[in-house]
């Protein structure tokens, strides 16, 4: 049940969110899950600041997940999601932060897991 949020300062077109749907698609088996359960939401165009300025391209990605992972997962990970995002939207990496949230409830369908 892992969720994806990605907030970026450029546009994101319906073309490019399907292509970033399948790559976080795939890259969220590092974390052990699959896409069946994958939820994304694309936040594109948002005003961001970093390092005092607001002139880069940016992006924030928020990943939350069911359970919990190691360490070397997330660095795959994190690579994989950097990878991504620098590729397909051409945000230089070092202006990517990636934040992870292990959630021990998680609710669907009217019950919890």
């Amino acid at each position: 049940m892992p969720f994806i949020n990605t907030k970026t300062t450029v546009s994101v077109s319906a073309e490019k969110e399907l292509v970033l749907k399948e790559k976080l698609g795939q890259a969220i088996k590092l974390l052990g899950k699959g896409e069946t359960w994958l939820m994304l939401n694309f936040e594109d165009n948002k005003r961001m600041w970093f390092k005092g300025e607001n002139k880069n391209d940016l992006a924030m990605i928020e990943i939350s997940l069911f359970g919990k992972a190691t360490d070397s997962q997330y660095d795959a990970m994190t690579g994989m999601v950097c990878n991504i995002i620098s590729k397909e939207l051409g945000i230089s990496s070092d202006c990517i932060y990636v934040k992870y949230e292990e959630i021990d409830h998680w609710g669907y369908n009217g019950f919890n897991f």
